[in-house]
């Protein structure tokens, strides 16, 4: 089964972007990215399984959604460059290890080849806790959802993948899957070091602790390549805090 795809931009003398969300997202949460790609390109954004409107699989560890774009990537009949948040970076690198001649240039935001202690299975427990019935308004939801998650920014993140137009309104994820697989998701499979040579760069939040002194040796072990940049005043969710300087240094390190 294929990934559902957004394209957007125009064919250039360069390979395609395929943009790659994170846990919990969807294709258009690299929104802002893929419009300041499309400016000279094409720009695939993919909703990955188990999440938006792509299929749902009891299988989401990382060598099964590298998989994924990796099918997406043989559809365009070439290569591409690649760029991933969060999961999805960790599907981009997968990918790039472990078939590194679909890709041209490898983005990272603020993720490591490392096996994180967290989890988020709580979000699922929210999630799952919300009583859907009857729901037509997203403030409705939000309200529901904040008896279980006080952080609204987190709220309007999450509602974003709720589907009120539904009968019953339901969440377009595949929650018993996340929750079954969340230690896949936070882990790091068993792969080769320094398999992917190419042209890499990783840019990490400095406000995030996703990418301290363990998970930059990572990052040099597994590529060697890669030019490592630390984003002032950003978090996880650098692209959204810093939009701008995230899109223009994407752009360039990729033209």
């Amino acid at each position: 089964m294929m990934l559902n795809t957004t394209v957007t931009g125009t064919d250039s003398d360069r390979p395609p972007v395929l943009l790659a969300h994170g846990l919990f997202g969807s294709g258009r949460n690299l929104g802002g990215l893929a419009r300041r790609l499309a400016e000279t390109r094409r720009v695939i954004s993919v909703d990955m399984r188990n999440h938006g409107d792509s299929f749902h699989d009891p299988d989401h560890g990382y060598p099964a959604l590298a998989g994924d774009l990796a099918e997406v990537i043989a559809a365009q009949r070439g290569q591409a460059d690649v760029l991933g948040h969060s999961m999805g970076g960790k599907a981009a690198m997968m990918l790039a290890l472990t078939r590194p001649e679909l890709l041209r240039r490898l983005v990272v935001l603020d993720i490591a080849p490392f096996a994180y202690g967290h989890s988020q299975s709580d979000h699922i427990d929210a999630m799952e806790a919300v009583d859907l019935t009857g729901l037509r308004l997203r403030s409705e939801a939000d309200a529901r959802l904040a008896e279980r998650i006080a952080d609204p920014g987190v709220r309007a993140f999450l509602l974003q993948s709720l589907d009120l137009k539904a009968d019953p309104p339901r969440w377009k994820f595949n929650l018993p899957a996340l929750r079954d697989q969340m230690p896949r998701l936070t882990g790091w499979p068993d792969v080769p070091k320094g398999s992917f040579t190419g042209p890499a760069l990783f840019l990490a939040g400095a406000e995030s602790d996703y990418c301290r002194a363990p998970q930059v040796q990572a990052i040099r072990e597994h590529f060697p390549q890669a030019e490592i940049r630390v984003i002032p005043g950003a978090g996880h969710w650098l692209h959204a805090d810093r939009p701008a300087e995230i899109a223009e240094a994407v752009a360039e390190f990729l033209d």
